[in-house]
């Protein structure tokens, strides 16, 4: 169905006009050959699993992934295989391992990508930026991509929960004249809330600028710059904390999702309100022009060749943990586990 979005009008594909029933049939022929069990993988193959399709996972025998797949109830040799064996059981593809995995696997995938075969991703890195990654698909298969609008943990959580996390969707080839129904069958099936139309270079482009904008760098950047202001000025650890990270995350935010951002200020006080309302463009206009620089290093190629350099040497899992240990280790979020710790829900 057609839907206005402020303005502008877009696809959107709903449970109610494609029900579960629907994608089931769609997809009865079909072995969803589910390749990489780490970050987008569980969540997904779990929910296909549990919504009746006929799922497989794919994944490097003797590896923790593996190990972590058979305990989420995957059979060897029924319904855990490794890497090329799916592959070649499978007739639609899923290819959710990390933009540089994929790299190194895709001449394994590409040789089993026989005429009228699906490759499906759930993010546009490898086939946008084809001429780093070289993933480039043969001309008889459908290439589709759902991606799902949070982590795989999230996906699978609100799944169990009786909910949805929306998800775009997408065709880059149809091959087989049947890739529109695969793509929104499938994005049914792993649990879409609803799916909304975009392209793969799109889906690249905004999903970079999201996570290193909004939904992961800047927000990092702005508690640790408020968080630090406070603790400069003489407010203790707890007190930086819960007003920096824990009133936002525990108590404001579950407000916006409910009915947006004029329902939450709505529902504050006035004195914050008023804040609010004073300072938020003052912060727009300081953190535009960085909003700007990211998205023309993400449209440029930088962005992804930085990744591609980064994630493909050796020790970058050691570098990451490093990475990592510095922000766990902070004050900040050190102050930040003491403080879930003493959520009601945790004693």
């Amino acid at each position: 169905m057609k839907l206005k979005f402020g303005s502008v009008e877009e696809n959107v594909v709903t449970r109610e006009e494609f029900p579960l029933e629907k994608a089931r049939e769609v997809l009865k022929d079909e072995v969803i050959a589910v390749l990489g069990y780490g970050v987008q993988g569980p969540g997904q193959a779990l929910n296909l699993k549990d919504n009746g399709f006929n799922v497989i996972v794919g994944q490097r025998k003797g590896s923790k992934t593996w190990d972590k797949a058979i305990s989420d109830g995957w059979v060897p040799g029924e319904t855990l295989f490794e890497i090329e064996e799916a592959c070649e059981k499978g007739t639609i593809i899923q290819f959710l391992l990390s933009d540089a995995g994929q790299i190194t696997l895709w001449p394994t995938v590409k040789k089993h990508l026989t005429p009228g075969k699906a490759l499906y991703f759930s993010h546009g890195f490898g086939v946008t930026y084809k001429e780093k990654t070289g993933i480039i698909p043969p001309a008889d298969v459908d290439v589709i991509l759902v991606a799902p609008k949070g982590s795989g943990t999230s996906l699978r959580r609100m799944f169990v929960e009786g909910r949805g996390l929306n998800s775009s969707y997408a065709i880059f080839q149809d091959g087989t004249g049947k890739a529109k129904d695969r793509v929104v069958a499938l994005g049914i099936g792993v649990g879409s809330g609803y799916l909304f139309e975009t392209d793969f270079y799109r889906e690249v482009t905004s999903d970079l600028t999201g996570e290193r904008g909004t939904l992961m760098g800047a927000i990092q950047g702005i508690f640790a710059a408020q968080y630090e202001v406070l603790r400069s000025n003489g407010h203790t650890p707890s007190e930086a904390f819960n007003e920096t990270v824990e009133e936002l995350t525990q108590s404001l935010m579950p407000l916006v999702a409910e009915n947006g951002m004029d329902w939450m200020y709505a529902n504050c006080s006035t004195t914050a309100q008023r804040g609010a309302l004073d300072w938020w463009k003052p912060f727009r206009d300081a953190t535009k022009p960085v909003f700007e620089a990211l998205y023309d290093s993400v449209k440029t190629g930088k962005e992804a060749q930085k990744s591609i350099d980064s994630n493909s040497k050796s020790d970058y899992r050691v570098k990451l943990e490093a990475e990592l240990k510095e922000l766990r280790d902070s004050e900040m979020w050190q102050a930040g586990a003491v403080v879930r710790q003493l959520r009601p829900e945790n004693n």
